[in-house]
């Protein structure tokens, strides 16, 4: 099969920004009653304490005036940090944190740009189904602003597309809530029952969340679709975003796509065919929680080019994040192997190799509840309010959780797959899943100094650092040397042409002493530690590997670290 994913994507290290959270640019944008960025976030305000909510109810009720201008002053720091490719969660206007509930899909929402009371006057004179009538708010024109400052600095950036569902608020619901079946959107949503009906006015919404009513969809030859009507929209949509003013230059670079499997597949195919008339390079990963039989027909070219890689999680969980329940290294490298050769061969570098995100616990969190939670069974690990695991430890990580994180962090940043480092990782977040995995961004010119963490921060730059400077951890194919159970140690071989890396990690608590067969009649150069040389004799390497830690090795002189060791 042709490659049908994008070049660039191959080298692409991700970064996801929750925009509500990630940093303050602009206080005088911000929402009613925002919570100070600083503050305790198990603390209850005094508005809070006078609500009578409890503390959960608070935490996903909070505002912290996290805007656009905020990631636009902090590109610096993530250029720095190594990242070239923004995932932003949604960005369009919503009462939420989280915007998952838009109440449109066509304006950025009012408190993430410089004029929220004139961007609201602009919009309530468009006709909000007639694209022709659409106009720029200052919100709007300062994403734009934002994708040309990503361009400018050689980096890439995807939006999250919620095409499934929209929120009560949005224009087309609530014409549908005061008119019924009078209204001309009452084919745009899954309505069951009108109000003049016996069982009062009923319809589908996601999961059973009454606050996110789902788009209607058709059956049809072609594997289905959505109604006639949300499909128009959701398709003005994705021109105004990916081709502002038809220059697809200024457009973004692709999407991340919302909970993808609730969509039929017939509407992704033709999605795709737009999306690719517009971009030839535009990258579409799904969200799709799921095994890899349920994720093949995805992958098959026709629809999206990776998927938000849980799988690579769900495997990395339970050979970096568990004690007594750690699988062995040969069955971690199994499940690596299976997940490299599940799909067309274009798609496995260029998956989005993550682990936290805005629906789990934070990577740290992970570390310092080994065994307490089945990261794989997803569901019933985050979905279910009732089912979420009881006895989370929310306290500081330790010196050998965060050896952990690093050690994962290591692995992440030299495997195939493009990683994607979830906001705040870097800096030492910790935190329980959703909505505590989504506390301010604790910039270390606004907080203590303790609570940045500067050692992990540099060791993700180190690690991003290396990948930058050996492509063949990018692109290069995957032979393992070592899958050693007793030890605990696995080694790779990574190789494209001549280029060739090998890259060992150490899972015990102890070090330990390894030979491997590797290429013979040169020296190598361990990057990961101070450009130890290493020869081989014999056609075998030897390698001492610290605790929780591991070595990278290239052929002397070999990529942009060339220089002798």
């Amino acid at each position: 099969m042709e490659p049908f994913t994008p070049e660039w994507a191959r080298h692409a290290v991700w970064y996801q920004i929750l925009p509500e959270r990630f940093a303050n640019g602009d206080p005088h944008n911000d929402p009613a009653h925002a919570h100070p960025w600083t503050s305790d976030w198990y603390a209850l305000q005094p508005a809070e304490l006078a609500s009578g909510r409890s503390l959960m109810a608070n935490l996903s009720r909070r505002r912290y005036g996290g805007d656009l201008a905020g990631i636009l002053q902090r590109l610096p720091y993530l250029q720095d940090l190594g990242v070239n490719a923004l995932y932003l969660n949604p960005v369009f206007d919503s009462p939420s944190h989280h915007k998952y509930d838009a109440s449109t899909l066509h304006h950025v929402d009012v408190h993430f740009g410089p004029d929220p009371a004139g961007d609201r006057a602009l919009i309530a004179g468009e006709v909000p189904d007639e694209p022709t009538t659409w106009v720029w708010t200052s919100a709007d024109r300062l994403l734009l602003e934002l994708v040309d400052a990503v361009h400018a600095r050689g980096m890439r950036i995807i939006l999250d597309g919620v095409f499934n569902h929209v929120g009560v608020l949005h224009w087309a619901f609530r014409d549908l809530q005061e008119k019924q079946r009078g209204s001309r959107f009452a084919d745009w949503f899954k309505v069951s029952s009108f109000a003049d009906e016996p069982a009062g006015f009923v319809y589908e919404s996601w999961r059973g969340h009454s606050s996110l009513p789902e788009f209607r969809q058709q059956a049809g030859d072609n594997g289905g679709d959505l109604a006639p009507g949300p499909r128009a929209y959701v398709d003005a949509v994705t021109r105004r975003w990916m081709a502002p003013d038809a220059d697809a230059a200024r457009g973004v670079d692709g999407w991340r796509l919302d909970v993808a499997p609730w969509l039929p597949h017939g509407f992704w195919k033709r999605w795709r065919r737009l999306v690719r008339s517009i971009n030839p390079q535009a990258y579409l990963v799904a969200e799709n929680i799921r095994d890899v039989a349920f994720n093949r027909p995805f992958l098959e070219g026709d629809e999206f080019d990776a998927v938000m890689n849980y799988n690579f999680a769900f495997a990395c969980d339970e050979f970096f994040f568990r004690d007594a329940r750690r699988i062995a290294a040969s069955r971690f490298d199994t499940l690596l192997r299976e997940l490299r050769e599940a799909y067309p061969a274009c798609v496995a570098p260029v998956m989005q190799n993550l682990f936290g995100s805005h629906d789990t616990a934070r990577l740290a969190s992970h570390a310092v509840n080994r065994d307490r939670l089945d990261y794989r069974a997803f569901d019933e690990a985050y979905h279910p309010q009732q089912s979420r695991v009881p006895q989370f430890d929310t306290r500081v990580p330790d010196d050998h959780e965060r050896a952990l994180q690093r050690l994962f962090v290591l692995f992440q940043m030299t495997g195939l797959g493009a990683p994607m480092v979830y906001y705040g990782d870097e800096a030492g977040m910790w935190g329980a899943n959703d909505p505590c995995c989504r506390q301010p961004m604790p910039w270390p010119d606004l907080y203590p100094e303790q609570t940045f963490d500067t050692e992990l921060h540099a060791h993700y730059r180190r690690c991003v650092a290396l990948r930058a400077a050996l492509p063949v951890l990018r692109t290069g194919s995957v032979e393992t040397l070592l899958a050693d159970d007793a030890r605990q140690v696995l080694v790779h071989l990574r190789r494209e042409g001549e280029a060739l890396a090998i890259v060992a990690i150490n899972r015990s608590d102890t070090t330990q002493e390894i030979a491997v067969a590797a290429p013979g009649g040169m020296h190598w150069c361990d990057r990961l530690n101070g450009d130890a040389r290493v020869d081989s004799h014999n056609g075998r390497l030897g390698l001492t590997l610290a605790p929780l830690w591991g070595a990278v090795l290239s052929p002397q002189g070999q990529g942009k670290m060339a220089r002798s060791c």
